[in-house]
Order: structure tokens, then sequence, then C-alpha cells
């Protein structure tokens, strides 16, 4: 979903970088890319490294996830190029459609709702649902099998590091969205795309 569908990132950055602050938490031993498409739950031990005992953390936890309902995303503007193009063009050509994000439910729910986006999809999973997500392929092995398809049936359009090897863990063929703004690592992705209208051409040229 993140910067696929809506693009979140740099608010997601900016959220994180001001709450922390505030904690006198330095971010800066991190990149940006480490950060992009994981689950927080997943990313703590990370950002806290050994400063914080596993009590102190789970309450850090709890005040940020307070934190977030305080500062929610505005997603009506953050909706990414192409995105209700290339749905409406993959509903009608049959494909079966799945969405699966390192994102809480509430924020792909919330996401989805406010640009009239869930019906297109037959399968939703997020990150909340899995002990380990992103990179770890187990997310993505769970949507084929919900929507029953296989790896070589399967085309999974990413941008984060840990999405894409995900996805290629899994067996699927990656596209990604070129990122210009986090250095991220997109080189195990199959092919690379400015925006999600070039992959619909793409799709619309070369049917899989």
């Amino acid at each position: 979903m993140d910067g696929v569908i809506v693009d979140t990132e740099p608010q997601y950055l900016k959220r994180r970088e001001e709450f922390f602050g505030q904690y006198g938490i330095d971010l800066s031993h991190l990149s940006h890319s480490f950060l992009i498409g994981s689950n927080m739950k997943n990313t703590w031990t990370a950002i806290l490294g050994e400063d914080f005992d596993a009590q102190k953390r789970k309450e850090l936890e709890e005040i940020y996830k307070a934190y977030k309902q305080t500062h929610p995303l505005d997603y009506s503007s953050l909706l990414c190029e192409g995105v209700k193009e290339i749905l409406e063009y993959a509903k009608n050509e049959g494909y079966k459609i799945g969405l699966a994000s390192s994102s809480s439910r509430k924020d792909i729910d919330t996401a989805l709702a406010t640009h009239d986006l869930t019906t297109y999809f037959q399968v939703i999973l997020s990150g909340d649902e899995f002990k380990e997500t992103k990179p770890h392929p187990e997310i993505y092995l769970t949507a084929m099998e919900k929507l029953e398809v296989k790896p070589e049936e399967t085309l999974v359009i990413e941008d984060s590091e840990k999405g894409i090897l995900s996805a290629k863990t899994a067996g699927t063929t990656v596209w990604a969205i070129k990122d210009y703004r986090f250095d991220m690592n997109q080189s195990l992705a199959d092919d690379c795309f400015e925006n999600l209208k070039e992959i619909k051409e793409k799709l619309s040229k070369n049917k899989l």
C-alpha cells in the first residue's frame, strides 16, 4: 500500500522523528530504507537498541500507538498517480487482486475507504496479522494461498527493499515503482517503472 497506492512514507518518517524526538531517541543510526516497508512491531529493537528493557519498550510502544491515533495521516491528498486506472483495468481484465501491506489494518482500511478502493481487492492482509512481516515472505505466500494462485502466476508491485525481498523470496515476479528519495535498493526487482500508469501500459501490451 505505502509508496504504491498512497504516498505516505514522508509523513510516516516525519511522525516517527517527532515522536521519538520527544523522548530523546535518535533515529539517525537507521537508514530511511530500513524503516520503510516494515511493521513497527518488528523495528523496536533496532530503534531502541539495548537502552530499554522489555517493560520500558512495551510502555513506549503503547504510548506510540496512542500518539498515532492523535496524529493520523490525511490520506485524501496522498493517492499515487494511476492507482484507480490500474485497478479498474485489472478488474476488467479478470485479474485477482490482493493487498499485502505491513501497515496496520486500521491504516489500510482508512486509506482504502478514503479513496473508495476497498472493493477492488479480493484479499487484504495487514502486517498486524503476522508474527514476522516483510522481508519475511509469509504475507505474500498467504495472499497467494487465499487468492488461489501460484507464485509463477503472480505479479507483485512494490517499492521498498523489504517488500521486494519478501515478494521475491515468495517466488513471484516483482515490478518496482522507482525510488528517488529514500535510497532504497531495488536491484532485486524484475523491472522498475516511474509510476502505475507505466505499469498499466506494460500490462496492456504484454498480458501475463
